[in-house]
């Protein structure tokens, strides 16, 4: 949890605590007055719970203050947006394997991941050396610890759900990305043989959006969907987890129409192959 979300939290819960108390209301009279327990007005006070908008409303009314409910609302609103921001610098601080071991469990809890990819080659299909480029070339960035080898080995890890029967994988990756390269022209003609060979397999659908293409949408950023319950963005400070209804609708609805101008099976091969013979490896 980052350090942002808990001190937000717990300025909320000392605002609960604050109107509880020129009530002149104890926190066990309050949990009688809303029909809560005891613990969870405490928590709440405390910043170990998260309350929500129906919490904060009960509270309002059983202070008699129905006046600070949109007060309550608005920094319940302000809690959540930081929840949804995850700033890179903190995420990183320690290196990449930290994130990796995240990437890793939410892959496990998901049944269902569609992405897109922009400018690179996603790391569910990454080749370790591919990987360890990006990695070495991020942490220099951004000026972090390089735990390379950890990451390339939590990634490679990951991978291994490309191989569960219970689990799909449906990506769409840009013509860009196959030739847009992070590394040695070697490194990248391995990484574009490993990506040639998971078109067609199973649970894996792999489309390429080619240079002339036409969109009903053009794509703005990379994103990935882990079933119906959570879009994952990458700006260059942070990322965004969203889990709203909404947020997740309009990623799927961006995801499809993309989709219907990818190449996939043999023409997407093609396209990969082609990026492939123009690497100069003399």
């Amino acid at each position: 949890m980052s350090t942002d979300f808990q001190t937000a939290r717990e300025a909320l819960g000392a605002r609960l605590r604050e109107l509880r108390a020129e009530a002149g209301l104890e926190g066990k009279d309050l949990a009688a007055k809303t029909g809560w327990q005891p613990s969870k007005v405490s928590r709440m006070q405390n910043g170990k719970q998260t309350p929500t908008r129906e919490d904060l409303t009960a509270w309002a009314h059983a202070i008699e203050r129905p006046d600070v409910e949109a007060e309550l609302h608005g920094l319940l609103a302000g809690l959540e947006m930081k929840q949804r921001h995850r700033s890179w610098r903190r995420q990183l601080a320690g290196g990449h394997r930290g994130r990796q071991e995240i990437a890793v469990r939410q892959t496990e809890n998901t049944k269902a991941i569609r992405g897109l990819e922009i400018s690179r080659i996603p790391g569910m299909f990454q080749t370790p050396e591919y990987a360890r480029v990006i990695f070495d070339s991020n942490a220099e960035f951004r000026g972090i610890p390089p735990t390379t080898d950890a990451a390339v080995e939590t990634r490679m890890r990951r991978q291994e759900a490309l191989y569960d029967p219970g689990k799909t994988f449906r990506f769409l990756v840009c013509e860009a990305a196959l030739y847009h390269r992070p590394c040695p022209v070697d490194v990248m003609a391995e990484q574009l043989d490993r990506l040639y060979n998971l078109v067609g397999q199973k649970r894996i659908e792999l489309g390429i959006i080619p240079f002339g293409a036409q969109l009903r949408r053009t794509a703005p950023h990379a994103f990935w969907i882990y079933d119906r319950r959570l879009v994952i963005v990458e700006t260059i400070s942070e990322e965004l987890w969203l889990t709203g209804d909404e947020d997740i609708q309009l990623y799927e609805r961006a995801w499809d129409w993309l989709a219907e101008s990818a190449e996939y099976g043999p023409p997407a091969r093609r396209l990969i192959g082609r990026a492939r013979a123009s690497l100069d490896l003399t």
